[in-house]
């Protein structure tokens, strides 16, 4: 059986022979819930890119459990890094699409209130909304037993995602009138990506000239059009095979 994968704070310092405790809902989880014990094997993570596998030791009450490392990778920064911008579907589509961008490998969503967007977060329930992305990319996160999770950003503007594009060193938005393929465009080895993906509506001719302005391009999937909430997906894996990640 696969050794479940739980969250910890932090895993500074962890080396191999050295004891780790974890606690609070994570611990509670796997002694009350998973019902570990003695002997089994563990997996922790603090999702920036450290790991400490090995085997439980004791656990105490019914939140806390103990284990002893046996070993501790480490992941360096990802290159280049990959960030999707992704405008907001209806309903839990947008759930659908940082769950699936999580487990292929993406290192960044950004939430974007598009001006074609049926849904926008606003108050409360925008703060909900977003509680529930990060909470969504840390489930799956675990459950693709990444040692990196990918960042869930603030909800941003139109001209705060063209800032972002600006800066980084390949821009991007799908667009199904693209005149290129992305599965051709010239790839940075080093840097940042970043891709628009745009609402059900699609991104409006304002917007693709805010976002030529600051660099990026408009690019094409494929022969079909993808739903919003599958396309970030799609378009993560083509740059994760094209850039070598996934070598």
């Amino acid at each position: 059986m696969t050794a479940p994968v739980f969250l910890v704070d932090s895993l500074e310092g962890a080396r191999p022979g050295t004891e780790i405790t974890l606690d609070g809902a994570e611990g509670r989880h796997a002694v009350s819930v998973r019902r570990l014990r003695s002997g089994e094997e563990i997996v922790l993570t603090d999702g920036h890119g450290r790991g400490a596998a090995g085997t439980v030791v004791r656990t105490e009450g019914k939140d806390l459990l103990v284990m002893t490392a046996s070993s501790c990778p480490v992941e360096a920064e990802p290159r280049p890094r990959i960030t999707v911008v992704q405008a907001l579907p209806k309903g839990d589509r947008g759930e659908l699409a940082v769950e699936t961008m999580t487990e292929t490998g993406v290192d960044a969503i950004v939430p974007w209130s598009a001006a074609r967007c049926i849904t926008q977060w606003k108050g409360e329930r925008g703060a909900k909304a977003l509680a529930k992305w990060r909470a969504t990319a840390r489930e799956a996160g675990k459950q693709s037993r990444r040692l990196r999770f990918p960042e869930v950003a603030e909800a941003a503007t139109t001209k705060q995602v063209a800032a972002l594009l600006a800066a980084a060193d390949f821009a991007a938005v799908l667009h199904e009138e693209g005149a290129e393929p992305l599965a051709t465009a010239e790839l940075p080895a080093e840097g940042s990506i970043v891709l628009v993906v745009g609402p059900e509506g699609g991104v409006s001719p304002e917007e693709l000239t805010v976002f030529a302005a600051a660099g990026a391009r408009p690019y094409r999937l494929g022969r079909t059009v993808l739903r919003t909430s599958t396309a970030g997906t799609a378009g993560v894996a083509l740059l994760l095979g094209r850039t070598g990640r996934w070598a």
